[in-house]
């Protein structure tokens, strides 16, 4: 039985087509399973891995080396407090002591009802507005510990649902148009690059 559903197993076979090697289309699919859970499950790197054509410890030796991907559960909402040299300066340090105090838990771990996890962020690039943070990697400047809490709270009653979807979601418009090709193109290209690919091959082979 399938561990991703029916519309995510759709999608991930779609993402899979675009790519010439399948395995190129390996971080993409890590992205839209944590969409469908919140974090890279083991069923779904399993799966991940048989749509690509590698093994699932691929899958999670390259899901394991970038921060955006997840391969243990996380909070709905991952919070990461920038504390890089700008924000550093105007008192991310700080900013993150309150955080932690607030919510209860030290950076790197989720509160127990499963909706904050806290994080210790290098550079956001958003120097201008320091101090910063992410939320779901959506920006927030000039966080003061006062607009820290009122953050928490209004992420809390869903007033922020419309601007911080749940942790995974990176996209909410799905992409109708734009970098579109027919199949039969793709199929097409592909045929002529493997030819020439096997017409280099024999030239070098008779050199």
């Amino acid at each position: 039985m399938s561990h991703l559903s029916a519309e995510t197993l759709g999608r991930a076979r779609d993402l899979v087509a675009l790519y010439p090697h399948r395995r190129s289309a390996l971080i993409p699919l890590c992205h839209l399973a944590q969409e469908q859970d919140g974090w890279l499950r083991p069923e779904a790197m399993e799966e991940i891995a048989g749509l690509v054509g590698v093994t699932p410890a691929e899958v999670l030796g390259t899901a394991s080396f970038y921060d955006m991907l997840h391969t243990e559960p996380v909070g709905t909402y991952v919070v990461a407090v920038c504390t890089n040299i700008a924000c550093m300066l105007r008192g991310a340090y700080e900013l993150l002591e309150h955080a932690e105090d607030h919510l209860g838990v030290r950076a790197g771990q989720t509160t127990a009802d499963g909706v904050f996890t806290l994080e210790d962020a290098e550079c956001l690039a958003d120097c201008g507005r320091a101090p910063c943070l992410q939320v779901n990697h959506r920006f927030f400047g000039d966080v003061t510990p006062e607009g820290f809490e009122t953050l928490v709270a209004d992420l809390r009653r869903g007033a922020l649902d419309g601007e911080v979807p749940h942790h995974g979601t990176l996209l909410r418009v799905r992409r109708t148009g734009g970098l579109q090709v027919e199949p039969s193109r793709v199929e097409a290209e592909r045929a002529a690059s493997a030819g020439a690919a096997a017409g280099r091959a024999n030239q070098g082979g008779k050199g």
